[in-house]
């Protein structure tokens, strides 16, 4: 348990093994089970549960009971929002291939919710992520930081498919178009929902 300058507690689960059964087998109809068991435990005492997880972020928002006991949010989605409100074509930097159709249907979700078109082009850090795995952080945002440069050539932004990539945007500097990333402005959104939900009623 954390407790951070906001005052609020944080529970941080983690379960790589619900990604790493999405990547074997898909978003099979186990793979949704185990994570509306997994939500479900989270709901427990929780106001807002926020999966952090790209590619089982939509299971995760669609489990059963979900925004009844307690708000659940997937972290990308604010990211997608700002992507939208930009607009034109949209570049999704991913470090792992498995992360990408999930995006992009969050992508396009946003888009028809506010009537735009976008264009969206997939880009593959291709060797990043085995850094990742093996606990070499230095050497993933190195090799994240070449992939993105390369990026934000292709289009008029770039969304990073993966919370984990933040750091090598931080790193990158000054860019020809936006790099948008989503642990900050997934983490407010979860606070401000939080405070909604936990704020007492004002009688008028």
């Amino acid at each position: 348990m954390l407790t951070h300058g906001t005052g609020v507690t944080v529970r941080h689960v983690v379960r790589a093994d619900l990604l790493d059964a999405a990547r074997r087998h898909g978003l099979t109809p186990s793979v949704a089970a185990a994570v509306n068991e997994s939500v479900a435990a989270a709901m427990i005492g929780s106001s807002v549960v926020m999966c952090t997880c790209s590619t089982i972020g939509g299971l995760a928002e669609a489990a059963p009971g979900a925004n009844h006991g307690a708000a659940v949010l997937r972290v990308d989605r604010p990211m997608a929002v700002a992507a939208v409100r930009i607009g034109g074509k949209i570049v999704v930097a991913a470090a792992l291939a498995s992360t990408l159709a999930s995006t992009e249907k969050l992508l396009h979700e946003e888009a028809e919710r506010v009537g735009k078109i976008v264009e969206i082009v997939s880009y593959i850090c291709e060797g990043a992520w085995p850094y990742f795995e093996s606990g070499d952080l230095a050497g993933y945002g190195g090799a994240l930081a070449k992939h993105l440069a390369r990026a934000t050539e292709l289009g008029d932004v770039v969304v990073l498919a993966q919370a984990s990539m933040a750091g090598a945007a931080a790193a990158l500097g000054k860019t020809r178009v936006p790099v948008l990333s989503s642990p900050e402005p997934g983490v407010l959104a979860a606070l401000d929902e939080h405070r909604t939900r936990t704020q007492p009623l004002q009688r008028i």
